[in-house]
């Protein structure tokens, strides 16, 4: 299941986190990205968070996951997590129609 993860800041002294714990952040996430959990991962440009693509079973893996982040565990940053499905919506283009293979 893909998942979005949005990092909220907890605490706002985050940025100024000691290097060795972003240090240990960066290398969680590569961890993470080498694996083939964390499959795309972004900051933003309008403020300073990350946001996360994942590949997880559901919620619950994303969470254990993500508590796994040194900043997390710190109670620098949380993440609100979203589950994802397929869109759909191209299906509404084509309802009612028949083609040639249908008959």
């Amino acid at each position: 299941m893909k998942i979005l993860a949005i990092e909220r800041e907890v605490a706002p002294e985050h940025e100024q986190a000691p290097s060795p714990l972003l240090t240990e952040e960066a290398r969680r996430v590569w961890e993470l990205q080498t694996s083939g959990v964390i499959r795309e991962i972004y900051f933003r440009r309008d403020r300073s968070a990350a946001v996360l693509m994942l590949e997880c079973a559901g919620v619950d893996e994303a969470t254990t996951i993500l508590a796994t982040l040194p900043l997390v565990r710190a109670g620098l940053i949380q993440f609100e997590i979203i589950p994802l499905s397929a869109y759909t919506g191209f299906s509404r283009l084509f309802a009612g129609e028949r083609y040639p293979s249908d008959d």
